[in-house]
């Protein structure tokens, strides 16, 4: 599966959506964090590694596993399996605005990751968006979570994991675009969330003793099964293949990821729709600014263009 460089920033933006809501099923499936990640990546990392083998152009999986597996296996480690073990790990401590505000730093990140790895300095209109959209997060967490943070020392952990979900997810995302270029995005990712899934049930079965056997899953309520399987198939088959294979693809890996600003917007359409959740006046604010960083980030050209006029 190819996607044209015209078409990497929608692409991106539909991943972006899928991420949106992977809380919401990750919290509705009932399931811990350390477990439901095990459950997400290796049904996901599966459906993943079936599309590939579908698809005719991305059925050689041996092949970059010969070239370069052992730098596969260290993304996979450090990429998928860190990385979503402290996302869902987040959850069972700080609330999904929390985790879903923090995560959205990732573009952040991605500047710092692209700055570090391919010396690619952020220009100006990146350092304006994202300071703006530092403040919508900000706006976003002092909406009562300060208070929160301050009384629950372990909200405090869970906002560290995100934290370190946004970093390591961030650089994973840069290191693997020159993998993804030589090999094709759809092997890739497909290998190292398949990957990735099987070093989270080794990880956690190791750790909390938490064996996952793939093969019970109908023996689990009904809303934890359709939340796993939605979890799996909808936010990590195919909201990774296009998140990450839409940056890939992105002529700006920067401005693409800058779309992820768009999530806690996302988010608070779907704590309405969901959960009857409506936001304060202070999240309709953060909103707006993250909102306008991302145009102001997408229309920078046309934008400077008026300016000179």
């Amino acid at each position: 599966m190819k996607i044209a460089p015209r078409w990497a920033y929608p692409v991106v933006f539909v991943g972006v959506c899928g991420h949106a809501s992977s809380e919401f099923f990750a919290v509705l499936s009932g399931v811990s964090g350390p477990e439901v990640s095990v459950w997400r990546y290796l049904l996901g990392g599966f459906g993943l590694i079936v599309w590939a083998l579908i698809d005719r152009d991305s059925r050689d999986l041996i092949s970059p596993l010969k070239a370069e597996g052992w730098r596969i296996v260290w993304l996979s480690f450090f990429g998928v399996t860190l990385t979503y073990l402290a996302f869902h790990w987040a959850l069972d401590y700080a609330t999904v605005i929390q985790v879903a505000t923090v995560v959205t730093t990732i573009p952040i990140f991605v500047a710092l990751a692209n700055w570090v790895v391919n010396g690619v300095a952020p220009g100006a209109v990146k350092i304006v968006t994202g300071a703006m959209a530092v403040i919508g997060v900000v706006l976003l967490l002092t909406d009562g979570a300060i208070e929160a943070l301050a009384g629950t020392p372990g909200t405090l952990f869970g906002v560290l994991l995100a934290v370190i979900c946004a970093a390591l997810g961030s650089f994973y995302a840069v290191l693997v675009k020159p993998v993804m270029g030589r090999h094709g995005g759809l092997k890739i990712i497909a290998l190292t969330m398949m990957i990735g899934g099987i070093g989270l049930w080794l990880l956690v079965g190791s750790v909390w003793s938490i064996w996952v056997n793939p093969l019970t899953l109908g023996e689990r309520p009904a809303i934890a099964v359709w939340s796993l399987l939605i979890l799996a198939l909808w936010n990590t088959t195919i909201t990774q293949l296009l998140w990450f294979g839409g940056l890939a693809a992105a002529p700006d890996i920067t401005r693409a990821s800058y779309l992820f600003f768009l999530k806690p917007v996302i988010a608070a359409g779907l704590a309405i729709f969901i959960l009857a959740q409506y936001p304060t006046p202070l999240q309709v604010a953060a909103i707006l600014v993250v909102t306008g960083s991302v145009f102001v980030e997408m229309f920078w050209p046309r934008l400077r263009q008026l300016a000179t006029r």
